[in-house]
């Protein structure tokens, strides 16, 4: 726990302190040199002594310190040791001097062992310290004329050495700051503040090149101004002051450069744009940039460079501008050139009107501008052709077309050049007319209008017009049917083309066309005759020629008439048709008429069949009438008449009496009403049976048949049936009895007698006997 420290060492001595021991009464300390052979030193202190100073060192020189902590009978109780080296010797200062205003160098000899050298300028109570590592060293930092003392220590790895005895030095003059400008382009003023203990000043000039002469001048002021120098030159200025001994202080370098001379041989010259100039000069010496200034009125541009040439954009047309050049460095400005006039473009013309004064011609026409010498109007259609018009007046004429957008501008020129564009108008003229448009009549009263499109049109209106009536119609297609029009009518018919720019063309040609006549009204038809029919009609078309028609499922049939009538011949029995009338005429086809239901009478049956079922019962039976639904058959004598009304084609009729001729009629008669009466050929209904038949055997295979006869003129004949034979028995003329022999024995007969007819089957009807 006991230790040695060093505080502080010096060339010839060296500092210790220790830390005290439990015990211990005193402290020994013994330094022994370790490479100089005899050389040592033994110190005591007391136990209150911490701290203890060897001195009588040699510089430079290693120690080995050794500490030791002695009890009261003498007895070393802990002991230490270390190494340290002495300072190197104290230099001496040979010389110390100022060449600026802010050090001091100083010179002194260099000393054994030292390995840095420690400069200390002292002002008062100030101190400033510098580390260097031989002579000569400087200390920096210092103010200007002011007194320093000065001192130096060497230093090593121990420590410093002892301050050298101090030299005093003085600070020479501060350098006098320079404020320098060029009021001209072939000046130089310089100017500076006061310098502290200065007595004059020193300020020369010269071109920075090298080239000239040294222009100096000596003065106590604090400025000057250089003349007679060349323009946008760099010249190098320097000054300094000096002080009551002429002792000069710090000098001061500026460069400056001369400001330029102004431009010359400004040119003006527009480009092919026409709104920007480019300004041009001859460059001037020593100029770093350009300002060309435009100024018209209140208005000023601005335009600054590094070349001899400028660009300058936006220029009000139709204006007078004075353009100057102002040369700059970093002295300043020259005098702006003498101004230069410039006249620019003309402005875009205005108040444009187009108008067509006829069909055909466009008149242009716009107001007169500044500066405008001519003017240039360019027409381009919208298939791409382009006209111009060269002028020195406002307006210019052009033909046109139909049906065509004209964009048209106008353009003043002057010795600048071309105005800028100004609004490009479009003129749409009216679209052509349709020339050539067909009108078909597909009815009596609707017309197609049909045409080839043409320029310039978005829409048709197709007009038909009479003496009371207009019909209109709207479309986009080039075609349009005008229906509803008056039948057996005169109508102006025109196309006429429309765009939403211009409008109609009201200058379109019509076309007449007579409308097909009006469908007639059949007012009556009458029969004439037996398939004869005469229509009647209402006329209300002078020239128009009528055609009747008849249409049923049996056909068509047709009559022709320019009057109010005509004659259908030849019309089928028990058929039904619809009649109808058409107007026609060399303006077309009337619609037919309203049509009138017509049916003839049905026909007779072809065939008529009568058949006598009993003696006073007769069935009739015909073929089937066309167009009949039911019928009535007459059966009529003078004895009387029989009839049967019955839906079939078939009918009994009763209450015949036998042996009469009766006259047959037949009525067919139609669902409607109508009525055929139908004649056929005489019936004569059958002989009357004879009564009060009597048989009589006459032997056992015979048989005897009487009868009461109801006409003498009538003749009979007798029938057996059995199943073993049929056998018949006509007796001779006038007889009213006939025997029948030769018959099988034991069978049963039915036994007829019937009169006998002249044609047609025997009659069955007559009464039966049973004959066993």
């Amino acid at each position: 726990g006991f230790s040695l420290s060093v505080y502080d060492v010096t060339s010839r001595s060296i500092y210790l302190r220790w830390p005290k021991f439990s015990g211990a009464s005193s402290y020994r300390v013994t330094a022994t040199a370790v490479n100089t052979v005899g050389h040592s030193l033994l110190a005591h202190f007391s136990d209150v002594t911490l701290k203890g100073t060897l001195t009588s060192l040699i510089p430079n020189t290693i120690y080995a310190i050794q500490a030791e902590a002695m009890g009261k009978n003498g007895a070393i109780l802990a002991e230490t040791q270390i190494m340290q080296s002495t300072a190197p010797d104290i230099p001496v200062i040979d010389q110390a001097y100022s060449k600026l205003s802010n050090s001091i160098t100083v010179e002194w000899r260099a000393v054994p062992g030292a390995t840095s050298y420690l400069l200390t300028a002292q002002d008062g109570n100030s101190f400033i310290e510098t580390v260097v590592t031989n002579s000569p060293g400087t200390v920096m930092g210092l103010k200007p004329a002011t007194l320093y003392r000065i001192t130096i220590r060497s230093i090593n790895s121990g420590g410093k050495s002892q301050p050298s005895p101090f030299r005093k030095a003085k600070t020479v003059l501060a350098a006098p700051v320079l404020s320098v400008s060029s009021p001209s382009c072939n000046s130089i003023a310089v100017s500076w503040k006061a310098v502290y203990m200065a007595a004059g000043f020193s300020v020369s000039l010269m071109r920075s090149d090298g080239l000239g002469r040294m222009l100096k001048e000596n003065t106590t002021n604090t400025s000057l101004i250089f003349t007679n120098l060349d323009p946008g030159t760099l010249y190098t200025i320097k000054a300094y002051a000096w002080n009551v001994n002429g002792v000069p202080g710090d000098d001061f370098t500026y460069n400056q450069r001369t400001s330029p001379k102004a431009p010359a041989d400004v040119q003006v010259a527009f480009n092919s744009g026409a709104s920007r100039a480019v300004i041009s000069w001859m460059p001037t010496e020593g100029a770093l940039t350009y300002s060309v200034t435009a100024s018209s009125g209140l208005l000023k541009l601005k335009c600054n460079t590094s070349s001899a040439s400028c660009m300058m954009p936006s220029f009000q047309c139709g204006s007078e501008y004075y353009v100057s050049v102002t040369a700059y460095n970093d002295a300043g400005s020259s005098k702006p050139t003498d101004a230069v006039s410039l006249k620019t473009i003309p402005c875009a013309p205005v108040n444009i009107s187009i108008e067509e004064d006829e069909p055909g011609h466009l008149l242009v026409s716009w107001s007169s501008v500044n500066f405008g010498r001519y003017y240039v109007v360019f027409v381009k259609s919208d298939d791409g052709l382009e006209v111009h018009c060269n002028t020195s007046h406002t307006q210019c004429h052009f033909q046109s077309d139909c049906g065509f957008t004209y964009f048209i501008s106008v353009f003043a020129y002057n010795k600048a050049g071309q105005s800028p564009l100004g609004d490009v108008f479009n003129y749409t003229t009216a679209p052509c007319c349709p020339s050539d448009f067909r009108a078909v009549l597909v009815s009596s009263d609707t017309v197609q209008v049909t045409w080839a499109p043409v320029r310039g049109a978005e829409m048709y209106e197709t007009r038909a017009v009479s003496w009371s009536s207009v019909v209109l119609c709207n479309d986009t297609a080039t075609a349009c049917t005008l229906s509803a029009l008056q039948c057996n009518t005169q109508y102006h018919i025109t196309v006429y083309s429309f765009s939403e720019a211009r409008g109609s063309n009201m200058s379109c040609a019509s076309k007449y066309m007579t409308t097909a006549p009006c469908s007639p009204e059949i007012t009556n038809i009458s029969k004439e005759a037996l398939s004869v029919i005469r229509v009647h009609w209402q006329s209300n078309n002078e020239e128009a020629t009528y055609v009747v028609t008849a249409r049923g499922g049996a056909g068509r049939w047709h009559c022709t008439s320019s009057g109010n009538s005509c004659t259908l011949m030849n019309l089928p029995c028990g058929s039904a048709f619809f009649v109808s009338a058409i107007a026609r005429s060399p303006a077309g086809q009337s619609l037919p008429s309203y049509s009138v239901p017509l049916e003839t009478a049905p026909c007779c049956p072809n065939d008529l069949i009568l058949t006598q079922v009993t003696q006073s019962v007769t069935n009739i039976s015909w073929s089937v009438g066309m167009g009949a639904q039911t019928y009535v058959t007459t059966l009529e004598s003078p004895k009387g008449q029989a009839k049967c009304h019955t839906l079939q084609n078939y009918c009994l009729l009763g209450c015949i009496t036998c042996g009469t001729k009766y006259t047959v009629s037949l009525k067919a008669i139609s669902e409607t009403g109508l009525t055929s009466s139908c004649i056929y050929q005489g019936y004569s209904s059958g002989a009357c049976c004879p009564s009060g038949v009597k048989l009589y055997r006459l032997s056992n295979n015979g048989i005897r048949v009487y009868w009461r006869a109801s006409d003498e003129m009538i003749n009979y004949n007798t029938d057996l049936h059995g199943s073993k034979g049929n056998f018949t028995c006509t007796p001779s003329s006038g007889l009213s009895h006939c025997d029948i022999t030769e018959i099988p024995c034991g069978d049963v007969y039915t036994v007829v007698v019937s009169p006998v007819t002249n044609k047609g089957p025997k009659l069955t009807f007559c009464p039966k006997k049973i004959y066993s």
